[in-house]
């Protein structure tokens, strides 16, 4: 799983070769002490030759300084590496979500994409890091460290191969039955990132509401879940040390007691069991090393495995590779059979034999009850969902024949749940169209009914914007979605509800100016008030997924009952409002 992610070290190549390359040269250097340290014991203490002492003194410094240098640069080379092997992962994952259609990330949820993109990507760093210099270090001392040792006294060698296999088992039964419970913790995360999520986006309505203390608890709740599920798993984890760290003591008490009965028996000298015991502690140290490693892995493998699922997902949304360089040459729609259902072809389906047929230029509204898939419709069009069967045809064209960046650059949605980002004013404008003149874009906010309230800002078009748009009212959001959506001059252009929370009068006079700032473009415009589509060229009646009457609205207010009554409920309520 984790070779799956080699390629993104990208250009840290280099470093991650010489990361390792620095561990070899300090791991040499540091094994090497313990047999000058012998030597200037047996040697040059037993002969007094303070010559010997101070020239092998000397030359252990030089190693031991010589050793730290080394693994400074390692650590240096290591986290240059893990750090852009972390930005390169990200990177590629942040683009392959930007290639998603809406079923994609429906189908793993903002909470858990975020997720995956923090901790799961920190904990995979933490890891390669700990690869390219414990990994290398360890094994390499372990059999260094060992061969040093046995090449000292074999006999005694047989205390530290008998704990070796011991630490192996106890390894082994940690990772298996901890990775299960790290998996389960992770999945706990994001529905705590969730729901955190979700309480910062709505916290006007959680205080309007008073919901304050509900949401404290279900946040409870959950922190409580991931809190178990995690001590759970750390339950698992923390026997590693004291396994190892028993192994090691019990090595250095049975060497402590075996090797003072062969210095007794004069079959070991004391500057050997000196050495032996160092390279003891080195193979120690290493085998702890190869147990934190492990814990991370099987702590990273699960944060691995759900990286690459983000990677390998296939976008259900593609391009044909013909698709590149066909035009879309005007604003006529068709929908042929169509049916939709979001679940793919085994779940519901929300649409069904859809036929409807727009010109070029025309004016289109579409009316219909809550969960009639008005919204569903139009999302079609610009191939945000695809098709289950039937064909949706741009001019003269399946939407599948173009480019995904030709179609949706002639396609603008004004949704009624406006996105503004952090900055100002206009750079939020410039969103649909980045060579926009600042005329452009005053002619643009002009027709949305923008311009004045803009202009009241003590900045004006340089008003810095807070995330979301939080410092304007909904209304102005809307006006400014609207006049963002016109400076893409589209072929086509949708608003979704997008004057639902503008008055009426305005509502009127941004129709009005549409009708001239948009003059051949294809407006589809998706409302619950009637007064928003009854001078449309048409008007599409939606009742549970399927198209119910279409016609002009004197024709509608005729024949159709649904579109009666609406008009009805809605005149109605007028009426009474001038009465009173």
């Amino acid at each position: 799983m984790i070779r799956k992610l080699f390629p993104y070290i990208g250009k840290y190549k280099t470093y991650t070769v010489l990361a390792p390359a620095a561990v070899i040269i300090e791991v040499f250097l540091e094994v090497n002490v313990p047999r000058t340290m012998t030597k200037i014991v047996d040697i040059g203490i037993a002969n007094r030759d303070l010559d010997y002492i101070l020239r092998m003194g000397a030359m252990m410094i030089i190693m031991a300084v010589t050793s730290l240098i080394m693994g400074a640069l390692a650590a240096r080379f290591a986290s240059i590496a893990g750090t852009g092997f972390s930005k390169e992962i990200r990177k590629n994952m942040f683009y392959k979500i930007q290639d998603y259609s809406f079923a994609n990330i429906d189908k793993f949820s903002t909470a858990s994409l975020v997720t995956r993109l923090t901790s799961d990507v920190t904990n995979t760093q933490m890891t390669f890091m700990m690869m390219l210099r414990m990994m290398i270090r360890a094994p390499i001392m372990l059999i260094m460290a060992t061969f040093m040792a046995v090449s000292i006294n074999t006999r005694l060698s047989a205390v530290f191969m008998v704990a070796i296999p011991f630490m192996g088992i106890a390894l082994y039964f940690i990772a298996t039955r901890a990775y299960p419970k790290f998996r389960t913790m992770f999945k706990k995360l994001d529905r705590l990132n969730a729901v955190i999520q979700e309480n910062l986006i709505g916290i006007r309505v959680v205080k309007a509401f008073v919901r304050g203390e509900y949401e404290e608890e279900k946040f409870r709740d959950i922190a409580n879940k991931v809190r178990e599920t995690q001590r759970r798993a750390e339950h698992i984890v923390i026997w590693n040390m004291p396994v190892m760290q028993f192994a090691m003591y019990g090595c250095m008490l049975a060497i402590s007691w075996f090797g003072g009965n062969l210095i007794i028996a004069g079959d070991m000298l004391e500057g050997e069991l000196m050495g032996f015991i160092s390279y003891v502690t080195q193979i120690l140290m290493s085998l702890m090393m190869i147990s934190m490693v492990f814990v991370m892995l099987v702590i990273s493998r699960a944060s691995v495995s759900r990286i690459v699922e983000v990677l390998e997902e296939k976008p259900d949304i593609t391009e044909k590779p013909s698709s590149e360089g066909i035009p879309v040459e005007d604003g006529s729609i068709r929908f042929e059979n169509v049916s939709f259902g979001y679940g793919g072809p085994e779940g519901n389906k929300v649409l069904e034999n859809i036929n409807l047929s727009i010109e070029s230029g025309e004016v289109v509204g579409i009316i219909g009850g809550t969960g009639s898939a008005k919204t569903t419709l139009v999302q079609l069009i610009p191939r945000l969902y695809d098709v289950l069967d039937g064909k949706v045809i741009v001019s003269g064209r399946d939407v599948r024949d173009f480019s995904l960046k030709t179609l949706r650059n002639s396609v603008a949605m004004v949704l009624q749940n406006n996105v503004l980002f952090s900055g100002t004013i206009k750079e939020n404008l410039k969103w649909g169209n980045e060579n926009a003149t600042d005329e452009e874009i005053i002619e643009a906010c002009k027709a949305a009914q923008a311009h004045a309230f803009i202009m009241s800002f003590p900045n004006g078009y340089d008003t810095v914007l807070g995330q979301g748009g939080v410092n304007v009212s909904g209304g102005q959001k809307q006006r400014l979605c609207i006049a963002r959506a016109l400076l893409k001059k589209p072929k086509i252009i949708i608003l979704d509800d997008s004057t639902s929370a503008v008055d009426t009068v305005t509502d009127a006079k941004i129709r009005e100016a549409l009708k001239k700032y948009l003059a051949g473009t294809t407006v589809i415009i998706i409302a619950q008030r009637i007064a928003s589509v009854i001078d449309a060229d048409k008007i599409v009646v939606m009742d549970d997924g399927k198209i119910n009457a279409v016609g002009s609205h004197e024709t509608l207010l005729e024949t159709n009952p649904i579109y009666r009554e609406v008009y009805e409920s809605q005149h109605q309520g007028v009426v009474e409002n001038v009465g009173a």
